[in-house]
């Protein structure tokens, strides 16, 4: 098994950005194949994500080759094939001929018509509508986290996960803990009691930000914001969903159950500029769970200040610190460490491919999609607490109307959010943001 991550493959290559958008067509269910089938493959988004993604695809099974690219950009696909070959050499898993290389907003489609299986890597706001034109499309998935922006998309990626069980489809979701192996072990000490019941605990994903673009001359305002995906909500869902997901879905997980509300403060105190679009540069959240737990939520992107990602839980007879793999009882005393070091542990980003083709090889269905929109739908809760400043329950959550992306963009379309006469986004304001 190959050590290539997709975080260093993003260094290798491009940085992440991309953007594309789908519809549906009918089923034509491709659920078990033969052990022997050469599997094709496409991959629907080719920034730093995507790439790695097909990186560990093409590493974990044998018989499979990347046949079809699609994107917003050319130049993205060009960056991301390079550093593909690159990786691999003169290697026959490697088929992308230039009539199967897809561009624009509806180019999903055609790349998803080719393959038997789909990597969908675009920004978050896109997914729904790539995830369903996959699911009714009769493809295997791989798609990265988060599912949507919004909990429209959130609901129509609910709906697309029933019929993807009901075809026997399998769908990976890049929550890649669940696959790795300090996590997995971790869990299972938990779930058999050595801390007790969860009551409280500190999610955390501090650190420094992410990258800009910056505008080009005679670039339009949609191709702009599709540079910059990270700071429009409508396309990526802000930091507390791109990348803070992965702590809330940890709580969700340890726990066993979704919050129940949660309320919160945040705003823009560092990364204020006309260049950092709508989003926070912080956000804190307490999340309650139906069962009791309360769950304090840090995310935070501001230079120069403590990094730390990581995952804390107190429980009525101990606690544990995830990131040190370290479980102690009430007196503090350590009762537990997890015997490896990351290094020594299985690539997690692997190890989710790894699983994904063995289940379509033998025959097998992983649904990782109703976790995945349910810890989706909990990151945009508690965007929504700190944007409102009020407390935001998962039922009100969940019939929430806000539908930030539209169905039908095109290059001739105007960007969803629209700077004013000075070139300002309009920002989130807490008690004066109302939830929709």
């Amino acid at each position: 098994m190959k050590k290539e991550t997709r975080r260093n493959f993003v260094k290798k290559t491009a940085a992440i950005t991309s953007g594309v958008v789908a519809s549906s067509l009918p089923l034509a269910s491709f659920s078990n194949v033969n052990e022997d089938k050469k599997l094709k493959l496409s991959v629907v988004g080719c920034g730093g994500r995507g790439s790695g993604a097909v990186v560990q695809a093409l590493t974990a099974d044998e018989n499979v080759e990347l046949v079809s690219m699609a994107d917003a950009f050319r130049d993205r696909i060009d960056t991301s094939l390079r550093g593909i070959r690159d990786h691999f050499g003169k290697s026959k898993k490697i088929n992308v001929k230039e009539k199967n290389i897809f561009t624009g907003f509806d180019s999903y489609k055609r790349a998803i018509d080719l393959s038997d299986v789909v990597i969908l890597t675009t920004p978050p706001g896109f997914r729904p509508l790539h995830f369903e034109y996959a699911v009714n499309s009769g493809k295997h998935v791989f798609m990265e986290k988060p599912v949507a922006t919004d909990a429209t998309g959130v609901r129509r990626v609910l709906e697309s996960a029933k019929k993807a069980k009901e075809n026997r489809l399998n769908v990976v979701v890049g929550l890649q803990r669940h696959y790795q192996s300090k996590y997995t072990n971790l869990y299972e000490k938990v779930k058999s009691g050595d801390i007790g019941k969860i009551l409280s605990g500190q999610v955390y994903w501090n650190d420094a930000g992410v990258w800009t673009n910056p505008r080009e001359s005679n670039q339009s305002e949609l191709e702009y914001q599709m540079r910059n995906w990270y700071y429009f909500n409508w396309i990526c869902g802000d930091h507390i969903l791109e990348q803070h997901i992965h702590n809330i879905d940890i709580a969700n997980w340890f726990i066993g159950e979704y919050p129940s509300e949660a309320q919160g403060m945040g705003g823009r105190q560092v990364r204020n500029g006309k260049d950092h679009g709508q989003i926070f540069d912080h956000h804190f959240v307490e999340f309650h769970y139906p069962g009791g737990a309360v769950i304090s939520s840090q995310c935070r992107h501001q230079k120069g200040t403590e990094s730390r990602v990581d995952e804390v839980f107190q429980g009525s007879k101990g606690s544990i610190v995830l990131g040190s793999g370290e479980i102690k009882n009430l007196d503090n005393s350590t009762i537990y460490k997890y015997p490896n070091s990351s290094s020594d542990d299985p690539n997690p980003y692997q190890v989710e491919h790894d699983k994904f083709f063995e289940s379509i090889r033998g025959g097998g269905v992983i649904s990782d999609t109703e976790n995945a929109a349910k810890s989706t739908l909990s990151a945009i809760m508690g965007r929504t607490a700190t944007y409102t400043g009020k407390k935001i329950t998962w039922e009100e959550m969940m019939n929430s109307e806000e539908n930030l992306v539209p169905d039908n963009l095109s290059w001739e379309s105007e960007a969803p959010t629209l700077p004013d006469k000075d070139g300002n986004y309009k920002i989130p304001t807490p008690g004066i943001t109302k939830f929709i």
